[in-house]
């Protein structure tokens, strides 16, 4: 019996759309919800762009964008591409001939801004060229860039401007028999992009990319990515995210899976449940943690972790995780493994201890996975 069955509270209903393809990974549909990063390499550094999309891919990203500002960024793309782990989505702004030549070098999806593209001749152009080549197109409105024509109706950013804009850019795709794409309606204000999002949503069964765009730092972006794409998530809005911080693009990523895990959406890695520490603590929860954190990095496999600072509600949580320890007194606490009490274990012994057990536990879970396939 399945947790959502016995919690019908903790159930989210994903809104239906299309499912297309970007590259060899499903997006829409009843695929699973993907984790985008971009580069923020010089395109022309082809060894530097292809280590951080590596590095990307490590972290879990299914999708990576690489911006195409110029030609020589369009020539180096053809290498990337065939170099990176991970379908490639290229990035346009202004010069619709860098889509065109995108989609020559085995670019898996094409991103235009129809704010600033062109036409509707150019956009035309763009698309053929995706048709020719396999791509896929995404729609990328942002409050930033609204047309002209769009501003001057509304008088300011809103969300029925952006979502006019996405639908008259739709428009052109299904006018030109193409139906290869997804949209994203993004802006800094959450307020703006919530309500864009869910316009958006009920207008089209296109596949919806969620993102708040130039969201900040890593704490500050952090906090309101969650906000803004946990609440779209809930409502069963958006189909694969993209958390834009002013950070390492490998945070990115463990920011979008941790969006996910904490909403039963995705499940990849040991998600860790550790107290906030106070006086009661058996050990220094904070070190041990940053400690494990770093030490489990590498596990992919779906599992739990419980670390709490005393027996309060340590037992409590361990009964629930794949691997526990809590805090007791005279140095020592107690091992739980399964949700049972294990064995006791000094606390100078803890983390390497505890590295092996989860490295154990998942070595099984992999193991079993495998044997079920």
């Amino acid at each position: 019996m399945s947790l959502n069955h016995v919690r019908p509270w903790r159930n989210i209903y994903r809104r239906k759309s299309r499912q297309i393809m970007v590259g060899n990974v499903p997006v829409g549909g009843d695929a699973p919800i993907t984790v985008q990063t971009m580069t923020n390499t010089l395109t022309t550094d082809v060894a530097g762009t292809v280590a951080q999309i590596a590095a990307a891919a490590e972290a879990g990203a299914d999708i990576v964008r690489v911006s195409v500002p110029d030609e020589a960024s369009s020539k180096a793309l053809k290498e990337i591409v065939r170099e990176s782990p991970v379908p490639i989505v290229a990035d346009i702004h202004f010069h619709y001939k860098r889509g065109i030549e995108a989609a020559e070098a085995g670019a898996a999806c094409l991103r235009i801004n129809p704010g600033n593209i062109g036409d509707a001749g150019r956009v035309r152009d763009v698309i053929s060229a995706a048709r020719n080549h396999g791509c896929s197109i995404r729609i990328g409105v942002n409050a930033g860039s609204l047309e002209r024509h769009l501003l001057e109706k509304y008088g300011e950013p809103c969300p029925e401007a952006m979502v006019e804009s996405g639908l008259d850019h739709i428009r052109i795709l299904q006018d030109n028999d193409f139906h290869e794409f997804k949209i994203s309606v993004k802006a800094s204000d959450v307020f703006l992009a919530a309500a864009a999002y869910q316009g958006i949503a009920e207008a089209t069964d296109a596949p919806i990319h969620l993102g708040i765009t130039e969201a900040g730092g890593l704490t500050s972006g952090t906090i309101k990515s969650a906000i803004g794409l946990g609440n779209l998530l809930w409502m069963g809005i958006g189909d694969t995210i993209r958390v834009s911080l002013s950070a390492d693009p490998v945070e990115e990523v463990k920011v979008g899976y941790e969006i996910l895990k904490s909403l039963g959406l995705r499940h990849r890695g040991v998600n860790v449940i550790s107290c906030p520490s106070c006086a009661r603590q058996g050990f220094d929860v904070i070190k041990t943690v940053e400690a494990l954190e770093e030490r489990l990095a590498h596990i992919k496999t779906p599992m739990s972790l419980s670390i709490i600072g005393c027996v309060v509600n340590g037992p409590g949580e361990a009964l629930m995780t794949d691997v526990g320890f809590t805090g007791g007194g005279a140095g020592s606490g107690m091992v739980y493994l399964a949700g049972k009490q294990s064995h006791k274990l000094s606390n100078d012994q803890m983390i390497d201890h505890i590295v092996e057990q989860v490295e154990k536990k998942a070595a099984e879970l992999d193991a079993a996975q495998a044997a079920a396939e």
